[in-house]
């Protein structure tokens, strides 16, 4: 079924829900009017529907490969990124003093959900590279910027990030790549990293690692970590690609999806690089790239769900199965109620997550434009929820999109599967969910909850305000964010273990209650008893009650967890 642009839904959102406007009232982002912004969506809808949507499969059924120590993409891949970098996506909020648009995240994201659903492989790609983009803007000398940072955003280079190695994942600091200075001001990095996306490629003449190493003085632990500059080619004294240097990749990932996106194993042998930013504060500089991209792998699982949701909808008005039980209906499944509920569960969790999402994004751009603490802490905030509730609404609806189909949907031929096995590495990659939880309930309250309570208060004067036109509705939503409020209170009342051991359901309960919130808004701009109201109405009274029982699992402790050894727990 062919990929179709939601750019109504984000015009909606953007109008009535996460309010653009105030960000684009900005000095930093008054360039980017109503009619900028429509323009864009437009036309990025029509390059995922028309350039990326038409290589999703090929991307699954014919696997980037390793040749000779080259990676060849997956047939079509090239030639649909050219046009991603001839348009000047990669580039869209990168700073204009180099090539980019300047425009706000939250336009990006709308454009990143739509590759992502079109193509998730390739879209990871420049989604990369644009983190890359940030890492340099904040941290990389001038001389850097201006011999990396137009080749970056022309799409010319593409960027990755290099942190994880074979015996060191969530634990940075246990890593051994070292970086031995040569005396000139550059650095021999050596060392094996793992799980490296787009590590390598046929359509760039460039890629640019930023790597993760220590150099000799650096301490033990994350707090003795730097970021190196680590390029395939060394630039030449004209900036262009010179002789090859010192790395390789070893292999690529056998995965479970993806398989248009090439995992490198690589291998850096005293590779010459750069240093980025301070001594020994490689974290912080790599955290600049890592805390947006887990915005951008949040919208990747919002993109994978909207694609499986159309896939899904699609068969299911068209697939004739049983006397239909209404006699105004279809006449194919779409009229039996199970199959409803699960295109209505469907539909209205990726709204949440896509709100969800383009708020976090607005509280970014504000939190840039304005400097203000608020909207930095809001941001700070909103990034676990957007990744990891994106992320896992992708995996359920796709998993949903599975079943509606039925047996066909286990036929590979249908393309339903892929979306489910595109998108589960999301749920781990850029810090797995459960990492996302315990940050929620452990760095991000380290304000004592506040800005977790000015969210409730949020909410509740908002379901306060809707009383008069949805009272119902607005009942439900205002008791969620009591409830929310509550359990926050419980939250950072307690020890660490504690709150880790509930962080999870803790922080579904959150999406769910912001989900409602931002279901109840739309109703409330809808403005009558059409498709919205009755999509949040859906959301409210048969999503939300969840609720309930996920702050109540939060609020256990970890005592329970523990009464099982480590012996009960073999089977």
């Amino acid at each position: 079924m062919p990929y179709r642009a939601p750019v109504s839904d984000f015009q909606f959102i953007f109008d009535h829900v996460v309010d653009l406007e105030q960000v684009t009232k900005t000095d930093l982002f008054a360039e980017a009017s109503r009619d900028v912004t429509d323009a864009i969506l437009i036309e990025a809808g029509k390059l995922c529907e028309e350039v990326m949507a038409p290589v999703q499969r090929n991307g699954d059924l014919h696997p980037a490969v390793l040749e000779n120590g080259v990676v060849r993409s997956s047939p079509g891949f090239s030639e649909a990124y050219q046009q991603i970098a001839e348009g000047g996506w990669v580039g869209m909020s990168a700073d204009v003093e180099h090539g980019g648009m300047g425009l706000p995240i939250t336009v990006t994201t709308a454009v990143n959900e739509m590759m992502s659903a079109a193509c998730l492989s390739l879209q990871l790609n420049p989604l990369l590279t644009m983190g890359q983009i940030e890492a340099l803007e904040h941290h990389a000398s001038d001389e850097m910027k201006a011999l990396y940072l137009p080749k970056l955003i022309s799409g010319e280079w593409n960027g990755t990030m290099n942190l994880t190695e074979p015996h060191a994942g969530t634990d940075v600091g246990a890593l051994s790549s070292k970086a031995e200075p040569n005396g000139d001001g550059t650095y021999a990095v050596t060392g094996q990293k793992i799980f490296i996306s787009w590590g390598d490629s046929d359509m760039n003449t460039n890629t640019c690692h930023l790597v993760l190493a220590r150099l000799p003085d650096g301490a033990a632990g994350t707090r003795g970590i730097s970021l190196f500059m680590v390029p395939k080619f060394i630039p030449d004294e004209n900036g262009n690609p010179g002789v090859a240097n010192t790395l390789k990749v070893v292999s690529l990932e056998h995965k479970m999806g993806l398989h248009g996106s090439p995992t490198a194993v690589m291998q850096f042998d005293g590779a010459k690089g750069w240093l980025v930013g301070e001594e020994h504060k490689g974290m912080a500089a790599m955290f600049t790239m890592m805390n947006n991209a887990r915005l951008g792998v949040g919208v990747q699982g919002i993109g994978a769900a909207e694609g499986a949701y159309q896939q899904a909808v699609s068969y299911a008005m068209d697939r004739k199965q049983s006397k239909t039980p209404v006699g105004d209906g279809a006449g194919t499944i779409v009229d039996h109620a199970d199959v409803r509920r699960m295109l209505a569960t469907m539909k209205a969790e990726v709204f949440a997550a896509r709100a969800i999402s383009l708020a976090c994004a607005a509280s970014i751009d504000l939190a840039r434009a304005t400097g203000d603490a608020d909207h930095q802490a809001r941001a700070a905030l909103l990034t676990p929820i957007a990744k990891a509730y994106g992320t896992d609404t992708g995996i359920n609806v796709s998993s949903m999109g599975i079943q509606v189909h039925g047996g066909m949907g286990f036929i590979e031929e249908t393309g339903a599967a892929q979306y489910l096995r595109d998108v589960r590495v999301t749920a781990i990659y850029e810090g797995t969910n459960g990492i996302q939880a315990m940050d929620l309930v452990a760095r991000k309250m380290m304000d004592g909850g506040e800005a977790a309570f000015r969210l409730s208060e949020e909410i509740e004067t908002a379901a306060e305000a809707a009383r008069g036109s949805l009272p119902e509705l607005a009942e439900d939503v205002w008791g969620a964010a009591e409830d929310l409020r509550e359990t926050t209170e419980w939250m950072v009342a307690q020890d660490m273990n504690d709150r880790f051991a509930g962080a999870v359901p803790y922080l579904r309960g959150f999406a769910l209650a912001l989900g409602a919130h931002f279901h109840l808004k739309a109703a409330v701009a809808e403005g009558a008893d059409g498709p919205r109201t009755a999509l949040a109405r859906f959301f409210i009274k048969r999503i939300l009650p969840e609720h309930n029982a996920l702050f109540a699992h939060a609020r256990e402790g970890a005592e329970g967890l523990y009464a099982l050894s480590p012996e009960d727990l073999v089977a």
